[in-house]
């Protein structure tokens, strides 16, 4: 039997995850692709792809073909998303895929057009686009389709979205390409400026994971790590401390907070009273750095929630936006076009 497959993909800097409508979330891997450079033939994606970053012979590229929320490689991408179509489509004889996607607030019409192209090299028959902090909205489950105030900071690995929402539409979007990946980067540096030890992002990313922050905490730890010493190019082991991790992310951390300030700079008046009783939710896997919530919430003077699954909340978003009879007439994707 011939029928189409619809499913929502958010297509993140750091990972990917694809719903399934009548199935829910069927794949949750990290945006990486190894191929070999030799025949461009694609080895691994996902999980078994981001194991091999930084550790390939020279024939084999690990790479993340996102940057800061947008496609920097597309052939790359669009052999990523065509093995995770094609996984979702184990079984089936299918006729047509329909793909709802998110992409950034801040997207111009060409990256979005970039997305739709790539889409369609990989398979799909037809793309919606929306923007992730829509879908990170209605996937946290926030009244959007009122006629009340509701914000969402949607921080993720390449991008930070926040918006207000009312009435099934976003009023007023800030979209910065500063977010969790920046953490990271900034760590590296942090790391090779004081202690002359070049380590790597997995590294990076498992100290953040571990002993980051965004205020002190107690029972804070220190963590080894393993590096490369520059001075001498030999193997080295450190030690460092919650608070230093905390140093070298301080700078980043100040600029998503100041994104959110700004996003409430530019909210009407009536919006922000609706702010104050119904707070801030955030979603996304940089809601999760221990004391970011309670940093917004001095720096804002407003309730910070962190949604439920914060992580899952975009792709259930798109997922919502499969279903018969949803909610989405009054939306509008902000570049003018949904693409066919």
């Amino acid at each position: 039997m011939l029928f189409t497959r619809d499913i929502g993909i958010d297509l993140g800097t750091a990972n990917t995850i694809v719903f399934q409508k009548g199935r829910g979330i069927i794949a949750r891997e990290p945006s990486v692709v190894a191929y070999d450079v030799r025949n461009d033939a694609v080895r691994s994606v996902g999980t078994e792809a981001k194991e091999m970053i930084g550790r390939t012979p020279g024939s084999i590229v690990a790479v993340r073909p996102l940057k800061h929320g947008v496609i920097a490689d597309y052939d790359v991408t669009a052999a990523m998303l065509k093995r995770f179509i094609k996984e979702s489509l184990k079984g089936s004889i299918i006729s047509r895929v329909r793909v709802v996607i998110c992409v950034p607030a801040g997207v111009t019409e060409v990256e979005s057009r970039a997305v739709h192209g790539v889409l369609k090299q990989a398979g799909a028959a037809d793309v919606d686009l929306i923007e992730a902090p829509m879908a990170a909205a209605v996937g946290a489950g926030l009244p959007v389709w009122d006629p009340k105030g509701c914000m969402i900071a949607d921080l993720g690995g390449g991008t930070t979205e926040v918006a207000v929402i009312s009435l099934g539409d976003i009023v007023t979007a800030q979209s910065i390409r500063t977010a969790g990946d920046d953490l990271d980067e900034a760590i590296i540096a942090y790391i090779r400026k004081k202690y002359n030890l070049l380590i790597g992002e997995r590294t990076a990313e498992q100290v953040k994971i571990e002993i980051g922050s965004a205020l002190p905490y107690e029972g804070e730890k220190t963590v080894e790590i393993k590096g490369r010493n520059l001075l001498d190019g030999l193997p080295k082991n450190i030690t460092i401390s919650s608070e230093e991790v905390r140093e070298a992310m301080s700078d980043v951390v100040s600029m998503i907070v100041d994104s959110i300030r700004t996003t409430l700079e530019k909210t009407p008046p009536e919006l922000s009273a609706d702010i104050i009783e119904s707070g801030i939710t955030l979603t996304g896997g940089t809601a999760l750095l221990r004391g970011l919530a309670q940093l917004i919430e001095q720096e804002t003077s407003m309730p910070v929630t962190i949604a439920e699954n914060p992580m899952d909340c975009v792709a259930l978003g798109t997922g919502k936006r499969l279903e018969p009879g949803h909610r989405f007439d009054n939306y509008v994707f902000r570049r003018g076009k949904h693409y066919r």
